[in-house]
């Protein structure tokens, strides 16, 4: 057991957030950041660093990241100042993106909070995206619910 709380404690200890993006690194700027291959003028929103990672294992995604830090509830009281929203806006008010792509939770926070987040930067004259929604890879029909058909439905496009 000593072995393994020592290697947790030198993690803690090194692991810190990225100065950019809210990304957990080792070093102040994250990998992703320090990527020259990335496409640094768009910027994927997504609400923690485990969606940072989920998106990286795709291996299709090669802009930057801005991790919000949660989503907007009211019953657990996340509130806008609790998230990394103004960080975000700083980033826009930049001037070197031409994207904003919100990959933010399916559910009633998940978009309250991109709306949120398109009214905060509705002034910059960004092109501000967000992920499809619909049927899953390897899904079948008959076991989807109500809400995940409507939106493949209202997002279909020409095959």
């Amino acid at each position: 057991m000593m072995p393994l709380a020592s290697t947790l404690a030198r993690v803690a200890n090194d692991v810190q957030p990225c100065i950019e993006c809210g990304n957990l690194d080792s070093a102040s700027v994250c990998r992703v950041c320090r990527d020259i291959g990335r496409d640094v003028g768009i910027v994927c929103v997504v609400e923690q660093v485990a969606d940072v990672w989920a998106l990286e294992r795709a291996q299709t995604y090669k802009g930057l990241y801005h991790v919000l830090g949660g989503r907007l509830s009211a019953l657990d009281g996340v509130t806008p100042d609790l998230l990394s929203t103004e960080p975000l806006k700083q980033r826009v008010t930049r001037g070197d993106l031409k994207e904003v792509i919100l990959a933010l939770s399916a559910t009633v926070e998940g978009q309250s909070t991109a709306h949120f987040i398109q009214d905060l930067l509705k002034e910059s004259g960004l092109k501000i995206t967000k992920l499809a929604q619909g049927l899953p890879v390897g899904g079948a029909v008959e076991y989807l619910d109500e809400g995940t058909l409507a939106s493949a439905l209202r997002g279909r496009k020409e095959a």
